[in-house]
């Protein structure tokens, strides 16, 4: 099993993440839901998120066998979401709908909301070619 972490894995995450987050940040009610959604659910939407990136990689990826790579899963959870919030923003942007320089907890919120469902494609995906 691959659990090193390279330029295709990066790949499959990139297009996971976009792949589930076209759509939903393309949905008004997601940039309004973001306006309105406390700081409080906004982190609790971050918790589930990692949560369950973590979840799916201790399952998928990593086979639920990480005592002796435990640096490694941590390092591929952060990355899947980090790559997932630059996936997230950079379609925002396209979108016009990023306002980071106006707004920028907006355009923050706007991310971690749409990251949500994108961090899960963007796990699923990673997990593909593991076995």
């Amino acid at each position: 099993m691959n659990i090193n972490f390279n330029s295709e894995d990066a790949g499959q995450i990139v297009i996971g993440a976009f792949a589930l987050s076209v759509p939903i940040a393309f949905s008004e009610e997601s940039w309004h839901l973001a306006q309105t959604l406390p700081l409080g659910n906004m982190a609790l939407v971050v918790l589930l998120s990692l949560g369950f990136i973590a979840l799916f990689a201790y399952q998928s990826v990593f086979q639920a066998n990480v005592m002796r790579r435990i640096g490694v899963f941590w390092l591929r959870v952060a990355i899947a979401y980090l790559l997932t919030l630059a996936v997230v923003s950079v379609v925002l942007i396209a979108l016009d709908k990023w306002p980071m320089l106006h707004q920028p907890i907006l355009a923050l919120k706007r991310t971690l909301l749409i990251a949500m469902p994108a961090s899960m494609g963007a796990i699923i995906v990673d997990s593909f070619d593991k076995e």
